[in-house]
């Protein structure tokens, strides 16, 4: 059986038409950009903000890099805060660093589970910072009936982590007042990165039902993306974390490419409901064959959380990625480093979900058997930390 890690694509998805229903948040927000991957968004907000002049922002601990990166890159200075092993930041640690009057506040949702954000936004506005609100892992999640995203004066959401799209990042402004990316222009993404990466999600459909027949196409895949490199055919990738921030996506000079209009299509024809509700069944599914089994970061899933991934704790996160990867279970070893440097500001609840969080997809083109398939393998490698 094999348990794609990201939602996948269904050939007719290409040729639906659109629901006749309203887009959820951050769809329909009057006051949006919309870029060919998110950190064009933050590094373009960052410059709107002042902070090319090395202006503080601060941000968490725990992180993949790609933020820090876009951040660091406009030219800001970055301070760190720490966050549990819970995956919550404390309240108590953020209002001291507010009294240093930084020039904005990063807080990164977990996985769909929300911050105390209110709290958050409270601190931010008796102090005059903008709070940005990182959902790229928390799209469609709901704290007290409202999206997330909606609470801080900025929102950057990732979309091609919960949703079968080929690309695409959208950076939110909530407050009034002129925009703050005003003139931007962003250019047309390149057709072959963006059919690249269709076919993509098009051949993970067909292995997740002819496991056999869609590897062979994967590996054809791969080879025909190896010719087109010797070609010298440059194609824009997407979810490009390195160590090093060094490929093609961490080029400053194409942090100013639109999503694609494919994008922009495909986004019109999905069921967000459904989508949310089917996130829901997933996770609730494996906690219950795995509660009491399993350490787990968190156990709750209150009212409104669209959870992106089920996570779990393991003692050697390397070894059961790839015995799972083995069993054809795309496991996610969620943020193994941070951006270069932030081991020497991190703390160690940091560190240790670096070395022990694993995550399990749940998207919703996850079915019960495949939750069941899951729940036995996790179960064999007695996975306890």
């Amino acid at each position: 059986m094999y348990v794609p890690c990201w939602p996948v694509l269904a050939p007719l998805s290409l040729l639906g038409r659109r629901p006749a229903r309203s887009l959820p948040f951050p769809f329909s927000a009057s006051r949006r950009h919309a870029f060919y991957v998110a950190r064009g968004g933050i590094y373009h907000l960052a410059r709107a903000l002042g902070c090319a002049d090395g202006g503080t922002v601060l941000m968490p601990d725990y992180h993949s890099g790609t933020e820090v990166w876009a951040v660091r890159a406009a030219g800001a200075t970055v301070r760190y805060y720490h966050v549990g092993r819970d995956l919550q930041v404390d309240l108590e640690e953020l209002k001291t660093l507010c009294e240093l009057r930084p020039r904005a506040l990063y807080l990164i949702h977990f996985l769909g589970w929300p911050q105390p954000v209110k709290e958050v936004k409270r601190l931010c506005q008796e102090r005059g910072i903008p709070l940005i609100e990182d959902c790229a892992l928390s799209l469609l999640s709901q704290l007290d009936g409202r999206p997330l995203g909606t609470f801080g004066d900025f929102a950057v959401f990732c979309l091609y982590k919960s949703l079968p799209v080929p690309n695409g990042g959208l950076l939110v402004q909530n407050t009034n007042g002129p925009s703050a990316l005003g003139g931007l222009d962003l250019r047309r993404c390149s057709r072959t990165s963006v059919v690249a990466r269709i076919t993509e999600l098009l051949l993970m459909w067909l292995r997740s039902r002819s496991e056999r027949l869609g590897a062979a196409l994967m590996r054809g895949k791969r080879v025909a993306g190896w010719t087109l490199d010797r070609l010298g055919i440059a194609r824009l990738p997407v979810g490009d974390i390195s160590p090093e921030f060094s490929t093609p996506g961490y080029d400053i000079g194409k942090l100013d490419i639109a999503m694609s209009p494919w994008c922009a299509a495909l986004l019109d024809r999905l069921d967000y409901g459904a989508i949310a509700r089917r996130r829901r069944e997933n996770f609730l599914g494996l906690a219950g064959r795995l509660a009491g089994r399993v350490a787990l970061p968190r156990r709750d899933l209150q009212e409104g959380v669209c959870p992106l991934f089920f996570p779990i704790l393991v003692p050697d996160k390397a070894a059961a990625a790839r015995a799972l990867r083995a069993r054809g279970i795309e496991a996610v070893e969620f943020w193994n480093y941070g951006h270069p440097g932030v081991e020497d500001h991190a703390g160690p609840d940091a560190a240790f979900l670096r070395r022990h969080l694993l995550e399990l997809p749940i998207h919703q083109d996850v079915g019960p058997a495949q939750i069941e398939f899951m729940a036995e393998q996790v179960l064999r490698l007695n996975p306890c930390a």
